[in-house]
């Protein structure tokens, strides 16, 4: 008996991917302005990752992998009072759990005395300035999208006053909010990102890596910019939303210039840090967006904070540790990407996409194994008394590899409640009294006689196992309209079923239009719990391990609660779109 994944063949390799970064990548190798390709995946540590950073993932990894790249994985940790070690760990279990793996972990903290030769030099430079302004008042002299901004009064001091007040504020002069070190470029720009944008703020906050030693810290855009140049990125992907973002990101790179200043480098050699300083490229791609769901860092916090879920990872949740937890795997999130595509154009997938990589990745490779949910005792009194043999079953009937096991079958078998009606509907092809059914890989069984309690409700149904229609018996292909699944009362495991649906019922939980809010819109049915019974197989399963329970759904052991001798399984998705009929 063996339930192994079978190996993945030669035909089982993807295509090429061909999308406009991937042209760009191309192009650049061929003409020879690129030797070789960098990328970096660059989330800030201050929650979990949700399911639209796999797209990015995927393709900074992805794409650095196809063309024998390196990718990096870089930590934004420049604003330490939103960050926490326990979103570090998360966020590197996440990327291998993708399938991913870095070639160098960074953060932006080790480059803070980088940072700030740098930010001297934009001084010496005239690129930089310190200003005193409150945040409400550099809104107020920014100006609008059809209004110029308005110089600070702080613009035109002198080199020599500006160092000094750069160098008192990394001395922790001044308290939080009193100054900022602003570059100087336009604040005539039609892009409000070029009117003379800050660089630095005050921020008298313990880090986690430097501790106390930083009482500013770089502003996202300089720190970012500068650190892909640092690491020699080639080429720099983000999401569309960081497009009007570029010419400051390009200023950066061009006025710091840090390939033509290695003297601004030697932090990072005192500490045998390796870089590659070059001048990377930026490239935007749309948002992964998903129907059905909320992304936003805040509202998922929220969700947690307020107990609406049972936590960050909550099979509900969208985060990849809630749909790791779901039983959603890395091959399903990676299809789901491929089959979104990369371009620049934004758009709402609809939430059956994702469902549908799921159902298409476990019908490949997830075993069958027999469960029932909601058990009614069926007994086969023409066996005997304490009957007891074993039937051979193929761990999934599209793939030999795969391989068998056996079931134990006896007089008293659990089948699903729903395959019993007293009186049937039209069409109805399961049991109902004097009539008969096949019972899955086992024979045909006619029901004879209901038991019911006091109530009046089904507690038993008793009927007889035509002998003749047995495995291997001349009787096994007689035709019947219906075949349902059972377990082995005398042998089934009792478990705990979690029946997880999605977390919202409306298409865009984050319409506000109707005064409603995303909490309004919470799926009552998100969660129920069953307790049924599974084949002593499947009680079994390692944590994580997916199945098909015949004709129910896709179910996982769940990677915290279950164990063989009280297991616990979360349904992942159904075996068809349930909520198509809704629409």
């Amino acid at each position: 008996m063996t339930s192994a994944l079978p190996e993945p063949t030669a035909a089982d390799a993807p295509p090429e991917k061909r999308d406009f970064i991937r042209q760009i990548v191309r192009e650049d190798l061929a003409s020879g302005k690129h030797t070789a390709i960098r990328t970096r995946f660059p989330p800030e540590p201050n929650g979990y990752l949700h399911i639209g950073h796999a797209k990015a993932i995927c393709l900074d990894f992805g794409i650095a992998a196809e063309f024998g790249g390196q990718c990096n994985l870089r930590f934004d940790d420049t604003n330490p009072a939103r960050e926490d070690p326990e979103f570090v760990a998360a966020i590197q279990d996440d990327v291998r759990w993708l399938g991913f793996d870095w070639a160098e972990l960074r953060h932006a903290s080790d480059y803070f005395e980088v940072y700030y030769l740098a930010a001297e030099k934009l001084i010496r430079d005239g690129k930089a300035f310190v200003c005193d302004l409150s945040a409400e008042e550099v809104r107020a002299y920014r100006g609008s999208l059809t209004e110029p901004g308005r110089n600070s009064p702080f613009r035109d001091r002198s080199v020599e006053e500006n160092l000094d007040l750069f160098r008192r504020m990394r001395a922790g002069e001044f308290e939080d909010g009193a100054r900022t070190l602003r570059a100087k470029i336009d604040m005539a720009s039609g892009n409000i990102n070029l009117r003379d944008p800050a660089l630095y703020r005050i921020k008298h906050v313990a880090h986690q890596n430097t501790g106390d030693a930083w009482p500013i810290y770089p502003m996202y855009d300089f720190a970012h910019a500068l650190g892909d140049a640092i690491e020699g990125i080639t080429h720099s992907l983000c999401t569309l939303e960081f497009e009007d973002h570029r010419p400051l990101y390009d200023w950066c790179v061009a006025q710091v210039d840090l390939a033509g200043h290695p003297e601004l480098l030697q932090p990072l050699l005192a500490r045998g840090l390796p870089n590659q300083a070059g001048t990377p490229r930026q490239i935007e791609f749309s948002r992964l967006n998903i129907n059905y769901t909320v992304m936003s860092k805040r509202k998922l916090t929220q969700l947690v904070a307020d107990g609406l879920v049972d936590g960050w990872d909550d099979p509900r949740m969208y985060t990849l540790q809630g749909l790791r937890r779901r039983g959603y795997t890395p091959a399903a999130l990676r299809l789901l990407v491929d089959r979104v595509g990369i371009s620049k154009q934004n758009s709402v997938i609809d939430f059956s996409v994702l469902e549908g990589c799921l159902r298409e990745d476990l019908d490949a490779h997830a075993p069958r194994r027999m469960a029932v949910i909601d058990p009614l005792k069926l007994v086969l009194t023409n066996l005997p008394e304490g009957h007891e043999e074993r039937l051979a079953f193929a761990n999934h009937p599209k793939d030999e590899r795969f391989g068998s096991r056996e079931v134990p079958f006896s007089r008293e078998l659990w089948i699903e409640r729903e395959d019993f009606a007293e009186v049937p509907p039209k069409g109805w092809k399961r049991l109902v009294p004097g009539g008969e059914v096949r019972l899955r890989g086992a024979g045909i069984a006619r029901v004879d006689e209901v038991v019911k309690d006091a109530e009046g409700r089904v507690v038993e149904l008793r009927g007889w196992l035509d002998p003749e229609s047995r495995p291997g018996m001349e009787g096994a292909n007689r035709k019947v309209k219906g075949t349902i699944h059972w377990v082995s009362a005398a042998h089934a495991v009792a478990a705990e079923i979690r029946l997880y649906d999605r977390l919202f019922s409306v298409e865009k939980p984050d319409d506000e239009s109707d005064g409603k809010t995303y909490r309004d819109h919470l799926n009552p049915d998100s969660r129920r719990s069953a307790r049924g019974w599974v084949e002593p197989a499947a009680a079994q399963a390692a944590p994580e391990q997916s199945f098909q329970f015949e004709r129910l759904g896709y179910f996982v052991a769940d990677r915290h609660d279950h164990r063989a001798d009280a297991p616990v399984f979360n349904r992942s998705v159904t075996l068809r779109d349930t909520w198509a009929a809704r629409a």
